[in-house]
């Protein structure tokens, strides 16, 4: 069983940054993969990044690349989504997930742990 802790959302302004991170505990990430998504008010959950962690390769969304980038930290077996230059449009609730198996995938339903969520508002 994997436990997946989000953290670092907050109010933004429009252009600005921030970094949201994702703690697992219970199983390392070796052989996982590790994916972002957002869902705003009314809106079904999208796919944001990934990353599969033996590899280190890395997955964005067309909406975010070029301002979103996801990370990992081995040794603190974390996750991280580095945002700038946001706008209201990024404005959600972003979720952490793992996928057991190792090739990405943009769909939720191919994730099988999620975090709590952590709320983004860009907003003046």
């Amino acid at each position: 069983q994997v436990q997946l802790v989000e953290s670092g959302g907050g109010l933004v302004q429009p252009g600005g940054s921030l970094r949201l991170s994702c703690a697992a505990s219970g199983h390392a990430f070796s052989t996982y993969t590790v994916g972002w998504f957002r869902q705003a008010p009314g809106k079904e959950r999208d796919f944001v990044a990934a990353l599969t962690w033996s590899t280190a390769s890395t997955y964005y969304a067309d909406s975010v690349k070029g301002r979103f980038t996801i990370s990992r930290d081995n040794a603190k077996n974390t996750v991280y989504l580095q945002m700038i230059s946001l706008t209201p449009e990024d404005t959600a609730v972003y979720y952490c997930a793992a996928r057991r198996t190792a090739p990405y995938a943009r769909m939720a339903a191919a994730y099988n742990y999620w975090g709590q969520g952590t709320q983004v508002t860009v907003s003046s």
